[in-house]
């Protein structure tokens, strides 16, 4: 299948060469050319282990290019969308203008049957008000990334779910799409779930914030054991194997 990927920072790259060992026909857009040259040569601009590799297509059977031009983008059945989305300065709401400007510059090479696809962790609503926007014919998922930083690869290769945020209208025939890009994946048993836009949004979120509980639960843990006398990584994990 072809596919292009909008944004080739952490998140796009390690998913771009992902794809290619799928075995899918891809290409990565990015603004910036000193980041799509490194990419071209098979050197990851940003450190993340087996990402080289990957680059290089060891043993992958797809095909892997980056450019600059989104109108390169516009033999690809499937489009992913993995800009950043920080935090605007000065307050916590977050920036969509990369967001904005990736699929501004892709609307013009989407055509009838295309799919859009957002990884991008975005607040809630922001999929349905950018489907509002699209051209007719062309559908909007949205399947969040669950990456851990140092195992994006493995997370990517092999995550431990596939979460598909659909429309109610249209979305068997996205999630048949969806289905053949993860084909491999899911021919691995990897799970899948299918929610609607606003929960596909909510997951990254909400997994966030559930690590961030963890980690605090582990802390105070800590505290008690160092004034009990106690060992804290034994009993944080007597509760993750009662868990």
């Amino acid at each position: 299948m072809k596919v292009s990927v909008h944004g080739c920072g952490y998140l796009g790259a390690v998913h771009a060469a992902a794809m290619a060992r799928l075995g899918h026909d891809v290409v990565g857009i990015d603004v910036d050319a000193a980041r799509v040259a490194a990419l071209a040569e098979g050197r990851a601009p940003f450190f993340e282990p087996g990402l080289t590799a990957l680059l290089a297509g060891t043993g992958g059977p797809g095909a892997l290019r980056f450019s600059t031009d989104a109108a390169d983008a516009a033999a690809a059945e499937v489009h992913f969308l993995c800009v950043g989305t920080p935090q605007s300065a000065g307050s916590g709401v977050a920036d969509l203008q990369q967001l904005e400007a990736a699929l501004a510059a892709l609307r013009p090479h989407l055509r009838p049957g295309s799919v859009v696809v957002g990884k991008s962790t975005v607040p809630v609503g922001t999929a349905a008000r950018l489907a509002a926007g699209l051209p007719d014919g062309v559908g909007l998922a949205w399947n969040p990334e669950f990456l851990r930083e140092g195992h994006a690869v493995a997370d990517t290769l092999h995550p431990d779910r596939l979460v598909y945020g659909v429309p109610d209208d249209g979305g068997e025939a996205l999630v048949a799409r969806l289905d053949a890009v993860y084909a491999r994946l899911l021919a691995d048993d990897v799970p899948r779930l299918v929610t609607d836009l606003a929960t596909a949004e909510l997951a990254k979120v909400a997994a966030n914030a559930f690590l961030a509980t963890k980690i605090s639960f582990a802390n105070a843990v800590a505290e008690v054991c160092e004034a009990a006398g106690g060992d804290a990584v034994a009993l944080v994990g007597t509760i993750a194997t009662a868990a």
